[in-house]
């Protein structure tokens, strides 16, 4: 019997306003677009479908997606991270999604490697999973069971994503490292974009 799908879900609406208003998912790392990249790790990672939520560049990101991702649209995605995390969860109704592993498009130092590892975590739709670095510093990819998908969406306001949720789970989360195969930094201000190969 097959097992329940695991979706992807990948954030890529924000507008970069520390970066003076440059839509991260149009950065470029090795000559590809954070939001391609960031959309096939997950692909490659095992994840399907695949749904890409976006909001600044809306069009403009979109016309960087192949057909094999659902692009879900966030009118409200300047309110903050909140705001993506539930319309990319709505997004998964009648999917048959057993769970969900939610990666940041600002990250392009994180990978297919650890996104599979915290993929492998999922066990039933209540599991939760989340990658740790170093053993102690926690970050994305998170992977959020369908069982508690309304529980997040409640959750979820301004810039703060499922972290008020997970801190109130804490004894149920898997931690998985990921610190050998990703780095967990994200691209903020202009400075961070120094050590990014273009």
């Amino acid at each position: 019997m097959t097992p329940p799908p695991v979706a992807g879900l990948l954030l890529a609406a924000g507008g970069g306003r520390r970066l003076g208003g440059r839509a991260k998912a149009l950065l470029t790392y090795r000559g590809r677009t954070f939001v391609e990249r960031a959309a096939e790790a997950l692909l490659d990672a095992g994840c399907g479908p695949v749904h890409v939520v976006v909001g600044a560049a809306g069009q403009a990101v979109r016309a960087r997606l192949a057909d094999a991702y659902t692009v879900v649209a966030n009118p409200e995605w300047e309110t903050g991270m909140g705001s993506s995390l539930r319309a990319g969860l709505a997004s998964l109704d009648g999917t048959g999604a057993a769970a969900a592993l939610v990666a940041l498009v600002d990250q392009p130092w994180v990978g297919a490697e650890a996104m599979a590892r915290v993929r492998a975590a999922h066990r039933s739709p209540a599991t939760l999973a989340q990658a740790v670095y170093g053993g102690e510093r926690r970050g994305h990819p998170v992977l959020l069971g369908a069982a508690h998908f309304a529980g997040v969406a409640r959750a979820a306001r301004g810039d703060q994503g499922a972290r008020a949720y997970l801190r109130e789970h804490a004894g149920e989360i898997t931690l998985v490292e990921c610190g050998d195969v990703a780095a967990p930094d994200d691209i903020d201000e202009p400075g961070d974009l120094i050590d990014l190969p273009q």
